[in-house]
């Protein structure tokens, strides 16, 4: 569900597959939708190929929030995971960046490893869909090295992490129905903060890794840049994420009538 009645500036109706060496395991698609005061975004994907064989998976998020000059300020964001017979909920509502509240459903069992989050730790920060999505301020160059330098602090309902950016290079994209151009790499860092397991060699691996790279292009008419790959090296060989087509249109703007 997108913003209703946002003035729509921009569009973007991506779909994207994901593959681990080389062989496809997910797809998705994602819409984006910004608005002069509002803006919303709506994501799902699942399980494909072998993987579907295996493991039936898949995955529905959303968040609606605010353009406040310019800058993209999440209210509401909710997540849904299932995989195989088990479903879990995560519901976040912020203000200001602040979380007012969050839930899931059902409630996971208390872990006593977990590091715990604390309410300082829930200040200043962005959910994880609104933190894929980079604002670039000013009226500069868009694709620059600058672009690559933001670092966004992250709550997703159990954990609190920052993901940090540094410019890598320009390349050329080109999705098999939409886009083609340039794309702005970045490398991209992460660093856990709180609500995990530090024993849990998945998060060892990430916090770790050196290697992962997204790179970004913009949504027509706007300021705003989007994933359109995401390369993480594992040791089962390469997971890429990539846009298969990428459709992205500014609207025309009409002046508000009193």
């Amino acid at each position: 569900m997108l913003a209703q009645n946002a003035q729509a500036q921009a569009r973007l109706d991506a779909q994207y597959e994901a593959s681990l060496a080389g062989i496809p395991v997910g797809k998705g698609t994602w819409a984006v939708e910004i608005g002069d005061d509002q803006y919303g975004a709506a994501a799902q994907g699942g399980t494909a190929g072998l993987l579907k064989s295996f493991s039936q998976g898949s995955g529905t998020g959303s968040v609606q929030g605010r353009v406040v000059n310019g800058a993209l300020v999440g209210q509401s964001y909710q997540a849904s995971t299932t995989t195989g017979k088990k479903s879990e909920q995560i519901r976040i509502n912020l203000q200001n960046g602040t979380v007012k509240d969050f839930a899931i459903e059902p409630t996971p069992p208390v872990d006593p490893d977990r590091i715990p989050v604390t309410d300082a730790h829930k200040r200043g920060v962005l959910d994880p869909m609104t933190a894929s999505l980079v604002r670039v301020p000013g009226n500069g160059e868009l694709l620059s090295p600058d672009s690559c330098r933001g670092a966004a602090p992250v709550f997703d309902g159990r954990m609190r992490y920052e993901l940090k950016l540094d410019y890598k290079r320009m390349e050329n994209v080109k999705a098999d129905k939409g886009y083609r151009g340039p794309a702005l790499v970045c490398a991209i860092y992460f660093t856990p903060v709180a609500g995990y397991i530090p024993d849990r060699p998945v998060i060892k691996y990430l916090a770790q890794a050196r290697n992962m790279e997204i790179f970004f292009v913009p949504i027509a008419g706007t300021r705003v840049l989007v994933p359109f790959k995401m390369v993480i090296p594992t040791p089962l060989g390469t997971a890429m994420l990539e846009a298969t087509s990428f459709i992205t249109q500014a609207a025309p703007h009409v002046a508000k009538t009193q």
